[in-house]
């Protein structure tokens, strides 16, 4: 299935030079159980939980990529993605509460592994690198889950009526939302311009493809975490 708005520009050939680590993600089997109705209920507590802890750090990545923006469109840009994650958290806890997670549960609740990883390295390039490296490890979870969330809404497979998760699958058709992201990949393209992407593009595409992979390795967190609760004794 594709989607245009994924396709083009220097944000389409990082994605596409990802290759089978993009697809291992956004068509990961968690996502396919997602679609399916079938994911395993402790899977997804368990995600919902580790995904409000890396919502937290993620906030504070886009905060550090504000830091390092002067131009003015720019730093509107960024300003208005980190106010949307801001504005997400309680939307995130109503939701969870629905699945009977507290806000205090979720806080309490050490990071996983996946999570540390995942988190770290973002941060990490945020500090030692430049805007374009920081976004750049930003991307694969800001426009990987729109395309997730796209094709999931756009597959003839996908079942809706009675699935636990159809309301999750159905956040990524919210306009705002897909606007937001419409923004990150305006503000990715002209940051790239600016910033000598192209004589860059090996050193971004690692960074893009190390971050792909971390995002499927979110998603497998929640499979392991159902699994690991059916072989206890």
């Amino acid at each position: 299935m594709t989607h245009p708005l994924f396709e083009t520009g220097f944000y389409g050939r990082l994605r596409q030079q990802a290759g089978p680590h993009w697809h291992a993600y956004v068509a990961h089997n968690f996502v396919q159980q997602l679609g399916q109705g079938t994911l395993p209920p402790a899977a997804f507590r368990h995600y919902l939980t580790q995904d409000y802890l890396f919502l937290l750090h993620f906030a504070r990545a886009w905060g550090l990529l504000i830091s390092k923006l002067s131009a003015p469109d720019a730093l509107r840009s960024a300003t208005a993605s980190l106010n949307a994650i801001v504005s997400e958290l309680p939307l995130h806890l109503d939701y969870c509460q629905q699945w009977g997670i507290s806000e205090a549960a979720m806080a309490s609740e050490p990071e996983a592994v996946e999570t540390l990883n995942y988190t770290r390295y973002v941060l990490d390039v945020g500090h030692s690198g430049d805007a374009l490296e920081l976004l750049t490890a930003l991307m694969p979870c800001v426009a990987g889950y729109a395309e997730t969330g796209l094709t999931l809404l756009q597959d003839p497979a996908t079942r809706f009526s009675g699935n636990p998760y159809a309301a999750w699958i159905e956040n990524y058709c919210d306009e705002s939302y897909l606007n937001g992201v419409r923004n990150a990949l305006s503000l990715f393209e002209t940051l790239a311009g600016e910033r000598a992407a192209e004589q860059r593009f090996a050193s971004l595409a690692q960074i893009f493809t190390t971050a792909t992979r971390l995002e499927s390795a979110f998603w497998q967190m929640g499979l392991n975490h159902a699994a690991s609760l059916q072989v206890r004794p």
